[in-house]
């Protein structure tokens, strides 16, 4: 069993009520949590517990009558790719791979504004445009010192951004973006696997892959990687979590 770290939160509150963006039948509410003194120690307790961070906010799902969306962890020593995923890193050979402290740039906000763009055409998502400001608010504004993000060029440019949260045993991957125009390469899979490796080399455990809703056909590349684990309950601080991989 963990050691129970001291979390002090400075606020906690619940979305209302609203329909499901994932799943339209059900209705979906988020707990969220601001916590001050976020440490690379701290938050990998919160992981385990199935909270994700973005920019200042912590939170996970809180939906009164649905508990489909499930944590996934990979656990990456133990990690083989499939066939498919090889001939993503095969079609990607050329793809160099960087990590950097997380950060904005005029790059960045023609990267990820192209891409929302295409996934509003492709998949119906809601029209965005971000600011330098807005992106700054959305994914850096935490003060904290675990936050990189891995940074994907072809031939000298920047065809993608992985933001990803790095704490002592284990890495948690954020949000994924890149340039339409590589799409039919499996930039996603390629992106998933470069953490899984990165993780690996640097001694961690696991790689978390967010929430995933088996009923919901964009999340279904999560099980794929394999082994994997999924947390059983969403538990308070002061509880223990139950992981386990799946019955084969």
């Amino acid at each position: 069993m963990r050691e129970r770290l001291p979390v002090v939160d400075l606020f906690r509150s619940r979305t209302p009520l609203n329909t499901c963006s994932y799943l339209s039948a059900e209705t979906s509410s988020l707990e969220y949590r601001v916590i001050p003194d976020l440490t690379a120690e701290i938050f990998q307790f919160l992981l385990e517990r199935g909270w994700r961070r973005q920019g200042l906010s912590i939170f996970r799902p809180a939906c009164p009558a649905c508990r489909k969306c499930i944590s996934l962890r990979v656990d990456v020593q133990n990690f083989r790719p499939t066939k498919s995923q090889r001939r993503a890193l095969r079609r990607n050979e050329d793809v160099t791979v960087s990590v950097h402290p997380a950060t904005v740039s005029e790059r960045h906000m023609q990267l990820f504004n192209s891409w929302h763009a295409d996934m509003h055409l492709r998949s119906g998502w809601t029209p965005q445009e971000l600011t330098a400001s807005d992106y700054f608010e959305s994914f850096l504004s935490q003060d904290c010192n675990f936050g990189r993000e891995f940074r994907y060029h072809r031939e000298g440019k920047l065809v993608g951004v992985g933001l990803v949260d790095v704490v002592p045993e284990a890495a948690s991957s954020v949000y994924f973006y890149h340039d339409p125009a590589w799409r039919s390469d499996s930039p996603g899979t390629f992106s998933a696997l470069q953490e899984i490796e990165w993780v690996r080399q640097h001694g961690g455990k696991w790689l978390y892959l967010g929430y995933w809703i088996t009923e919901c056909p964009s999340m279904n590349y999560k099980n794929r990687f394999r082994p994997y684990e999924t947390l059983a309950e969403y538990v308070g601080d002061d509880e223990e979590p139950s992981w386990s991989a799946p019955a084969e």
